[in-house]
């Protein structure tokens, strides 16, 4: 049986740059016994299956990195809404410029308002569906630098800065919207250059049973135009290092409104991922602290198509 799918680049411009996704708009027909081994076959970052809605939503996604099903994901959010538009899967008005995609994925619907414009998808942004959460990492400081194999005088982001109307320093926690991640803010984008992910280290710093394993490394920014450089790490998962991760951007969104200064209640930040791999990303990031509420956390980004191609599948 040949199952047709299609790959992209998702959260840049241009071809060969972001983070590749492949996506099978109908997957039905695929055993559910064969999606992780699909997956890992392809071996990108994720993979998603696309199937009929369930309820409200507009289509029931899951999705793959080669490694283990995860729960939510951005760049495969993003994506796979802006192929199911572009390619005309979802049927919308010829003159609309905004049409809104609702995937059941596994933490519940994830809302992605697609901007069309000239009769073609020119941007993505997803709304995240589940509220922050943030829990406190206990490791000292230089249990910390030695998990991402810097200094302790790495570890740790000033306030002010590129960063906007915060409140005070920017200190390593663990921050969720959904999956889990270690945000480790560093100084400069030379230290997040100089990461690199110490497994052993990374066992004794997070401890037993943390909230996440996935780490994150966040710095200001050096580009024009750009406020803050990252680079994630999750080898449990098969992915040595991401290209573009919008899970963790969401996440940052949300550990940053809770660090707003109490005057502020929305800013915005461009984030850069993938240049030390040779995939520059750029993903789009606002908050809307609204008072007594859980923040409004919006990713966005562009996408290209770059193949479409059959997969033989055993029956």
């Amino acid at each position: 049986m040949r199952v047709e799918y299609h790959t992209l680049d998702v959260f840049t411009d241009r071809i060969f740059g972001g983070n590749p996704l492949a996506v099978f708009p109908d997957a039905t027909p695929i055993p559910a016994h064969l999606l992780q081994a699909v997956a890992r076959e392809l071996n990108l970052s994720e993979t998603v299956f696309v199937y009929p809605a369930n309820g409200e939503a507009t289509r029931r996604v899951r999705i793959f990195t080669p490694g283990a099903e995860v729960p939510f994901a951005g760049h495969p959010t993003i994506g796979t809404a802006s192929f199911l538009v572009d390619s005309g899967a979802v049927e919308c008005d010829p003159d609309a410029s905004h049409v809104q995609v609702i995937l059941e994925e596994g933490i519940g619907p994830v809302s992605v308002d697609v901007t069309v414009q000239d009769g073609a998808v020119s941007f993505a942004r997803l709304t995240t569906g589940t509220p922050y959460r943030e829990w406190p990492l206990e490791a000292h400081v230089d249990e910390v630098a030695a998990m991402v194999g810097l200094g302790p005088g790495d570890i740790g982001i000033s306030s002010g800065g590129l960063y906007g109307p915060l409140a005070g320093p920017l200190r390593p926690a663990f921050g969720s919207c959904g999956l889990p991640y270690v945000i480790v803010p560093v100084a400069s984008v030379e230290a997040a250059g100089r990461a690199a992910l110490n497994p052993e280290m990374r066992k004794r710093a997070l401890g037993a049973d943390p909230p996440g394993t996935f780490v994150y490394v966040v710095a200001p920014a050096e580009s024009d135009g750009v406020q803050v450089h990252t680079r994630m790490f999750a080898p449990e998962v098969g992915v040595p290092e991401d290209p573009a991760t919008g899970s963790a951007c969401a996440a940052l969104g949300g550990y940053l409104a809770r660090r707003l200064a109490p005057s502020e209640d929305r800013a915005s930040w461009s984030v850069e991922q993938g240049l030390e791999m040779g995939r520059p990303s750029l993903l789009e990031l606002d908050v809307l602290a609204k008072h007594d509420h859980p923040p409004r956390i919006r990713v966005g980004g562009r996408c290209v198509r770059v193949a479409r191609a059959e997969m033989e599948i055993p029956t």
